[in-house]
């Protein structure tokens, strides 16, 4: 299946959580639509320098939203905002998540991490000495810890943490086969080829059973077949439960699996729009050619 294949096209997988018997996806257009993320009038300033400038958005819940934007648009510090490495110097950034509503420019980022937003980063940023399972295994640490009483019941034999082990494994599981990593799952994560390296980081934070999955240029040095399955996958993600923030320029990409994209220039939002839209939208054309700024 190739990005630019339609939503609603025949045959399309859909990729449920373990233990999900339906997809939320079922009757998707009789579904009231409802954010998963707002963000309002957000800014960051570095001294006299204003990277985000007044950008307001809301992400729809099961859809996948993608920012896009020249160089230096502001799209990575915008995504540092939401998942907490950055503390905005104005505005508020709300994940509307299934444990409720959470303030996420007030939290610290393990804190936002808990609240249900999961990331990936531009540059791969997996344990590589660790095997393939022990990277996923490590995203589930907080869960393990939990089961054993932060190693208390451990010691008094009550230990619930045998269950939560099989849990971990079988979700771990769950997800290499997913993205087609089950038969590397005991070989070091950094042997492993540069794609698949990649589709690793998207299984790990997936481990975290995020509501809200941030991807910061998943595509970014992926091959056209690479890039056609990445589209699938996250297709997949999309429609078995979780809402997807994404920065990226591999504009087939974009255009190909967001549902609706938020263009930034200059640390300022262009536009807001479906794809359709996106394409023919004057001021993002001019944004990406360098045009019309002058004589304005």
């Amino acid at each position: 299946m190739s990005p630019s294949d339609g939503r609603n096209a025949e045959g399309r997988g859909e990729l449920n959580r373990p233990g999900q018997t339906t997809s939320p996806s079922d009757g998707r257009s009789a579904a009231v639509s409802r954010p998963i993320l707002s963000v309002e009038e957000l800014t960051m300033r570095f001294g006299g320098l204003v990277a985000v400038d007044d950008v307001s958005f809301t992400a729809e819940t099961n859809d996948i939203t993608a920012i896009i934007g020249p160089n230096g648009a502001g799209k990575t510090t915008l995504f540092n905002c939401i998942t907490g490495f950055y503390r905005p110097s104005a505005g508020a950034i709300t994940l509307h998540g299934p444990l409720g509503e959470a303030a996420l420019h007030r939290l610290a980022g393990h804190r936002i991490a808990r609240a249900g937003v999961a990331r990936t980063f531009q540059n791969i940023r997996l344990f590589q000495g660790m095997t393939v399972l022990e990277n996923l295994l490590v995203a589930q640490h907080n869960r393990l810890m939990a089961a054993t009483g932060l190693g208390i019941g451990a010691v008094l034999g009550l230990s619930r943490y045998p269950a939560a082990e099989r849990e971990a494994i079988e979700r771990a599981r769950h997800w290499l086969d997913a993205t087609a990593l089950l038969e590397r799952a005991d070989d070091p994560a950094g042997a492993l080829p540069y794609g698949a390296q990649r589709r690793l980081e998207i299984a790990r934070a997936m481990c975290t059973e995020p509501a809200l999955l941030c991807l910061d240029e998943p595509a970014a040095g992926l091959n056209p077949r690479e890039s056609d399955e990445l589209s699938m996958l996250l297709r997949q993600i999309r429609d078995g439960g979780c809402s997807i923030l994404l920065i990226e320029h591999d504009m087939s990409v974009v255009m190909g699996i967001s549902d609706r994209i938020v263009v930034l220039d200059h640390g300022r939002k262009i536009a807001d729009a479906v794809p359709s839209a996106i394409r023919a939208d004057a001021r993002v054309i001019a944004a990406y050619l360098g045009e019309g700024d002058e004589g304005e």
